[in-house]
């Protein structure tokens, strides 16, 4: 079966454990950790981290439309974060941690504005979502140490208290996606 490989860029708090996540899932070729959405170029982590960079932490996810859609990955990323926290997921706090979906052509726009349209009509959340959309103007990869940094991080204090719990109650609710 050919392959239909697609890209997506989506910000949703602290990348790793959506990094972690979406690469654990079928149809995903790849997952990376990056920067989106900000003004310098080539920004390193603690740039990024300082919060004047204007860069989100993103993922770049890169799918096999055949095996799932983009709607699906969308669907995915909104089950992963908190939508309605601005410049924030829980303690991680700045505009470095937005939810972001960064579209890479008008199809994605559309697909994620009406999205969000219908999770904000079913009241998926108390609160209103603030996910901004906005086209990709640029996205650069995170330093090698950030790539599958949950897998081979595994005693280290943030993944074990913020990213292991959050991604046990992720692998439950997509147990049937998971790849083997």
């Amino acid at each position: 079966m050919a392959k239909n490989i697609q890209q997506a860029t989506l910000a949703g708090g602290c990348f790793w454990c959506i990094e972690s996540a979406f690469n654990s899932l079928n149809g995903i070729e790849s997952a990376f950790s990056g920067y989106a959405g900000g003004h310098l170029d080539s920004p390193s982590y603690k740039a990024v981290c300082e919060g004047n960079t204007g860069h989100a932490e993103v993922v770049r996810v890169n799918f096999d439309a055949e095996q799932i859609s983009y709607r699906e990955v969308l669907e995915i990323f909104f089950a992963l974060h908190d939508p309605t926290q601005l410049n924030r997921q829980g303690n991680d706090i700045g505009p470095q941690y937005r939810s972001a979906v960064f579209y890479h052509d008008e199809m994605q726009k559309q697909q994620a504005e009406q999205l969000i349209g219908e999770l904000a009509e079913q009241q998926v959340w108390p609160d209103p979502i603030v996910t901004e959309v906005t086209a990709l103007n640029n996205y650069y990869q995170a330093e090698d140490y950030h790539q599958d940094y949950f897998r081979n991080n595994p005693q280290n204090q943030y993944c074990n208290v913020v990213v292991a719990p959050k991604l046990a109650k992720f692998r439950q609710k997509f147990a049937s996606r998971l790849k083997s």
